[in-house]
Parts: structure tokens; C-alpha cells; sequence
């Protein structure tokens, strides 16, 4: 496996990380062990967790998984999010995020976490607030590397600027969402970080499950959570994203290749992109995913594939100045 440079860190990582949300909700203890050990076998160091997905559970499985090689493993969880009912149970307060670190590092039964995210952007507290928490925490030695996930380029390099102005720990890694209909990213975040050097390490690389075949020309399935759950009809709803869809199923099964292999393929061919993050709910699943690491983009293939869905336009209005 040829391994990739987080950012500017110097830690090398797969150039697939594994998410773990599935673990303790849709993946029993049993079901998640037998992912995780896949991914060892196929040479898979990074794993992406959170202390709100499963209610904690998925920390807890997670660190029961690592215990026997915890320093073989680059770590990731995630704070913010609330965690209760308590009105500070989330946040990006230095109160919340020292707490929520401590429960993480309780659950992940772990003396620290390599890359610590905070979930979503927090209007209510100051830049430089959140900053100070994480530096706290990496003087500590609980978090190695500050990151977030869901931010806007704008407040990264705000971030950039007051941890550099202040002498503390900069952001080091991102996790935005980014799929082939979901292409936001490529306007600001990903040359940005390419400037920057910040790894990045996308979620939803399937489009929450719309890049899997499922939904091609002839097949729309009549469950699944782009059918029931709310959150992911909104996010996946416009009629464009589906068409696109259906016309990267039909390029796949012409090309011979798994849609969900080629989707996870064409978001780690990125040249900004450290490791676009996996998950799967059972072991079958996660094969489809596991194959784009044999896959061989060329650049005339890329190409093609990304001319499937819109280009989203520049940061400007100068239209004649796009290349």
C-alpha cells in the first residue's frame, strides 16, 4: 500500500481511512470487529470515530478493537456535538471540549487521540476560545494534531491566522463532505488546503449510498435512508444529483467496475485529498469500498467521470478567468 503524508504533520496514513459510525448501531460488536480486522489486513492505519455516534458506543468498540495495537493506529474522534441533555453538553467551549475529550479518551480506552476534530463550526464561542481549548489539550498531551469538520475555508484560515498570531497549535486536518455530486469543496477547501498543506480526509465519498448503483436508470429502491430519513432526502434530493447518478452507475458497469469502488476511487484521486473515509454496515458492504485501492485512475478516466456532474462555479464572478 502506498501510504500518504498527513498534511505537514510527517504521519503516514492509508490512503483510506475507515469510519466507524456503524459501530454499536447498524454493526453489532461481532460485525465490527470483523470490518476492522479486514481493514488491518489490507493494511488500513487510520480510523475515523466520534463521541456522539452510537451514543459512545462506537469509541467504546472502537477501543476495545485497538487495544492490542494502539500504536500502529492513527486515531481520529470528534467533539461539539451535544452529548446530553445539560445545556454545556456540547459546544466548542474549552469547557465542553476538556470534558468531551476526557470521556472520549475514557471510552477509546486510550492515553490520547492523533487527530481530534471539532464536529461543526460554534457561532456562540470565539475562534480563539476553541483554539486555546485545543492547544490546551495538545500541551497535554491528549490530542496530538487539532482538526475540524463541516467548516468553511474562510473560518480555517481565521483559525490559521489566530494560531499563528497566539503561538498555538494550527488546524492540521479537515473533514468536509465530497462525492461526486457533492463537489463544494473543489471551490475553496481543497485548493486551500493544498496551499496550506492541511490533510484532508472527506466524508460521504458514496453520497450517503446515491453512488452505489442502487439508484441507476432502470432501479430506485423503495427503502434506504435517501427514502426515510430526512436529513439525507434534503441533502440528496435535487433531481440533478440523481441523474448524475444514474449516469455514473451506467459508466461503471461499463468500465466492469463496482459504482461504489469507483465513487470512493474518483474522491482518493484527488491530488488535495489524504484519504477519503469508508464505512460500511457489514463486511460485504465494505469489500466494494476496499477495491479502489486497485483501481487506477488515469487522468482521461478521471476526466470523464467528473464530467458526469456539474462543475460548481468559482469563489468570483470572473467566469473567463476559470481555466
Amino acid at each position: 500500500m502506498d501510504y500518504r503524508i498527513l498534511g505537514r504533520t510527517g504521519v503516514k496514513v492509508s490512503p483510506l481511512c475507515f469510519g466507524t459510525m456503524s459501530f454499536g448501531d447498524i454493526a453489532d460488536a461481532a460485525e465490527s470487529a470483523r470490518m476492522f480486522n479486514r481493514c488491518r489486513d489490507v493494511g488500513i492505519n487510520f480510523f475515523d470515530c466520534a463521541n456522539v455516534y452510537a451514543g459512545g458506543r462506537s469509541e467504546e468498540i472502537l477501543g476495545g478493537l485497538i487495544a492490542g495495537c494502539r500504536d500502529d493506529i492513527v486515531l481520529t474522534s470528534k467533539g461539539v456535538s451535544s452529548t446530553g441533555g445539560d445545556i454545556n453538553a456540547g459546544g466548542a467551549s474549552r469547557r465542553h471540549i476538556q470534558l468531551a475529550v476526557e470521556d472520549s479518551l475514557r471510552r477509546l480506552n486510550t492515553d490520547r487521540i492523533d487527530v481530534y476534530f471539532l464536529h461543526h463550526y460554534d457561532a456562540d464561542t470565539p475562534v480563539d476560545e476553541m483554539l486555546r481549548a485545543l492547544d490546551d489539550l495538545v500541551r497535554q498531551g491528549k490530542i496530538l494534531y487539532p482538526a475540524v469538520s463541516n467548516w468553511a475555508a474562510w473560518q480555517v484560515m481565521k483559525a490559521q491566522g489566530l494560531a499563528a498570531q497566539a503561538g498555538y497549535a494550527r488546524i492540521e486536518c479537515l473533514q468536509p463532505m465530497y462525492n461526486l455530486v457533492k463537489r463544494q469543496a473543489e471551490v475553496e477547501i481543497l485548493p486551500m488546503a493544498a496551499q496550506e498543506q492541511i490533510g484532508v480526509i472527506p466524508y460521504s465519498p458514496l453520497g450517503g449510498g446515491l453512488l452505489t448503483g442502487k439508484y441507476g436508470r432502470e432501479t430506485q429502491p423503495r427503502t434506504g435512508r435517501l427514502i426515510e430519513n430526512k436529513m439525507y432526502i434534503k441533502r440528496y434530493g435535487p433531481a440533478d444529483y440523481h441523474q448524475t447518478a444514474a449516469d455514473f452507475a451506467a459508466h461503471a458497469a461499463e468500465r466492469g467496475v463496482a459504482p461504489a469502488t469507483l465513487a470512493v476511487a474518483w474522491v482518493m484521486a484527488h491530488p488535495s485529498v489524504t484519504a477519503p473515509i469508508i464505512g460500511a454496515r457489514n463486511l460485504a458492504q465494505l469489500e466494494d469500498s476496499l477495491a479502489a485501492l486497485d483501481v487506477e485512475l488515469t487522468a482521461e478516466w478521471y476526466a470523464e467521470i467528473t464530467a458526469l456532474s456539474a462543475t460548481p462555479p468559482p469563489a468570483h464572478d470572473r467566469l473567463e478567468e476559470v481555466r
